[in-house]
């Protein structure tokens, strides 16, 4: 990857990695389902106004209309959810560990829904040692009492991963990454109003703070539409195996703000799960394997690069 490249990685680690403490600093004051709408809700309208002035298309047709739908359900409505419901139990550190099992569910799922990505030895390796490292995390969960607080965060983590499955039929419609993004989050927002409305009626609380107010713009504007570009342009231009990387970089950034800004603290347990989370990943991205053998190191472990 270029200097550029790798710019744009750490960039966007720390905007992914600043949702979870956005999240955070809004959870105390507002009702779960009303951040996520405003968080999909904002983005939406940032994204509808640069549309026309990137000269892009918008989403048009029931059958394009209908799969974002699915995509925005599977990809924004129910993990943002399911973070924000357990960030109210759960530091913004925890949660971003356990938002690094995407890739592991996202092998599992796409073994068992597509016939051209089927799990080899190295890669169940890989997702043997990741979810060993959730076990070390969540052994004590029940006992603390946020073992359903974790579980959501894994569950989020499955549903983005069903939502890369699925995108996969966004293909066939060729319309452009920020389009997708558009109805993506369009269609949630739209998901989210009549819950928000007769659930949790926003207009009738109190300010919650500028504060606030500016963690739900941040949430918005630079986790969710400028990142969702700032990542597609990373793909372009790197590719997905090195976009890949930004799984490894984001707890890093969402446990610093953690720590630094909200008072938070992980437990030697969640650090020994986050290491053998990362273990699993850095065994899933085979890389480094293909760096020992160029070197001269190790013969290949488990299976050859091409099949990792």
């Amino acid at each position: 990857m270029s200097g550029r490249d790798w710019l744009r990685l750490i960039l966007l680690s720390v905007l992914w990695g600043g949702s979870f403490f956005f999240v955070g600093v809004a959870v105390p004051h507002l009702p779960p389902f009303t951040i996520v709408l405003a968080r999909v809700g904002f983005a939406a309208l940032v994204l509808a106004a640069a549309l026309p002035l990137l000269g892009l298309p918008f989403p048009k047709g029931r059958a394009a209309w209908t799969a974002l739908a699915v995509m925005g359900l599977l990809n924004n409505v129910i993990p943002f959810s399911f973070f924000v419901l357990a960030q109210g139990q759960i530091g913004s550190g925890l949660a971003s560990i356990l938002n690094a099992t995407t890739p592991l569910w996202g092998v599992v799922v796409a073994h068992l829904a597509t016939q051209d990505e089927k799990l080899t030895r190295a890669r169940l390796a890989g997702v043997l040692a990741g979810f060993a490292g959730v076990a070390v995390m969540m052994g004590s969960g029940a006992i603390h009492g946020t073992f359903w607080a974790q579980a959501a965060c894994l569950g989020a983590a499955f549903s983005y991963a069903l939502a890369g499955v699925w995108g996969r039929r966004l293909r066939v419609f060729a319309l452009p990454p920020l389009t997708l993004a558009f109805g993506q989050v369009s269609c949630a927002a739209l998901m989210l109003l009549p819950l928000v409305a007769l659930r949790e009626q926003p207009w009738t609380l109190a300010f919650p703070g500028w504060g606030v107010m500016a963690a739900l713009l941040g949430l918005a504007v630079l986790s969710t539409s400028f990142a969702y570009g700032l990542y597609f342009g990373l793909i372009a231009s790197a590719g997905a195996v090195n976009a890949f990387l930004v799984t490894f970089l984001v707890p890093v950034s969402a446990i610093a703000l953690g720590i630094a800004f909200l008072g938070e603290a992980l437990l030697p347990r969640h650090v020994a799960g986050m290491a053998l989370i990362a273990l699993g990943l850095v065994i899933l991205d085979g890389r480094v394997w293909r760096w020992v053998r160029a070197k001269g190191g190790f013969p290949p472990p488990l299976d050859t690069p091409e099949d990792i």
